[in-house]
C-alpha cells in the first residue's frame, strides 16, 4: 500500500478545461484534489472563487483539500463546508485566533489544517499541534505557481515531525511549492506524508504518468 498522498493543485489547470483536467485527477492515482483559495490581500494574487469552487465538486469524487490564502478565514469556513471541503487549511499567519478557528473549522466535520509561509517558525506550532489534522508547510513563498523550492523545508519538516512525535499528535504533513519527482523521495524521507504538485502535474506530457512516478519516488518503491 502506498503511503504519501498525491494532491495535484488545480490552480495549475488550464481551466477552459477543467472538467477534463478533474477527471484525469480522479482517473489518476492521486488522493486529493487541492484548491488554492487567494484574496490579492494575504498573498499578491486572486484564484477563484465559490462558482468554480462548485463547478469542481460537480466533477469530483476524490476530497477536496482547500487552501485558504485569505485574510479574515473565519467569515467563510460554513461556506466552504457546503461546498463540501473534506479539509480546510488556514494560514497561521492570518489568524490572530488559531485555536477557535480550528475548532470552527472541525465542529463542521472538516479536517483541520494549518498553513506556514516560509519565514514561519515550526514552534509556533507548539500549543496547537495537538489539535491540528494537517499541517502545510509553504516551500515556496505562497501566492504564484511555478516557484523554485526552498531548500530550507526539510530542515523544517524535519523539526515539525520531532514536534508531532513528542507532543504525540498526529498531524499529517502536507508540502506546497516546488514539487517534483526529483525531491519527493528526500521530502517523504524527511517526514513529509501529503505533497502537493501544480505545474509539475499539470505541464506534463502525460499528467497521470507523472502523478504515478510522484507518487513511486514518493514511496521510494
Amino acid at each position: 500500500m502506498t503511503k504519501t498522498k498525491i494532491a495535484p493543485s488545480l490552480l495549475a489547470a488550464d481551466f477552459g478545461n477543467l472538467q477534463r483536467d478533474i477527471e484525469m485527477v480522479e482517473s489518476s492515482v492521486a488522493d486529493w484534489h487541492h484548491i488554492d483559495v487567494m484574496d490579492g490581500v494575504f498573498v499578491p494574487n486572486i484564484s477563484y472563487g465559490m462558482p468554480v469552487i462548485k463547478a469542481i465538486q460537480k466533477y469530483a469524487t476524490k476530497p477536496l483539500d482547500v487552501h485558504l490564502m485569505i485574510i479574515d478565514p473565519d467569515r467563510y469556513i460554513d461556506t466552504f463546508a457546503e461546498l463540501g471541503a473534506s479539509s480546510l487549511t488556514v494560514h497561521y499567519e492570518a489568524c490572530t485566533h488559531l485555536h477557535r478557528t480550528v475548532q470552527a473549522i472541525k465542529a463542521k466535520g472538516m479536517k483541520a489544517g494549518v498553513a506556514l509561509n516560509p519565514h514561519t517558525n515550526i514552534n509556533l506550532l507548539e500549543d496547537i499541534i495537538n489539535d491540528v489534522d494537517v499541517v502545510l508547510i509553504m516551500s515556496v513563498n505562497p501566492g504564484f505557481g511555478g516557484q523554485s523550492f526552498i531548500e530550507n523545508t526539510y530542515e523544517k519538516i524535519r523539526a515539525l515531525k520531532e514536534l508531532i512525535k513528542r507532543k504525540n499528535a498526529s498531524a499529517l504533513i502536507e508540502i506546497d511549492g516546488g514539487v517534483t519527482a526529483k525531491n519527493a523521495r528526500q521530502l517523504t524521507a524527511a517526514g513529509a506524508d501529503i505533497l502537493v504538485a501544480g505545474s509539475f502535474i499539470f505541464k506534463s506530457e502525460n499528467p497521470v504518468q507523472t502523478i504515478l512516478d510522484l507518487k513511486i519516488e514518493a514511496d521510494g518503491n
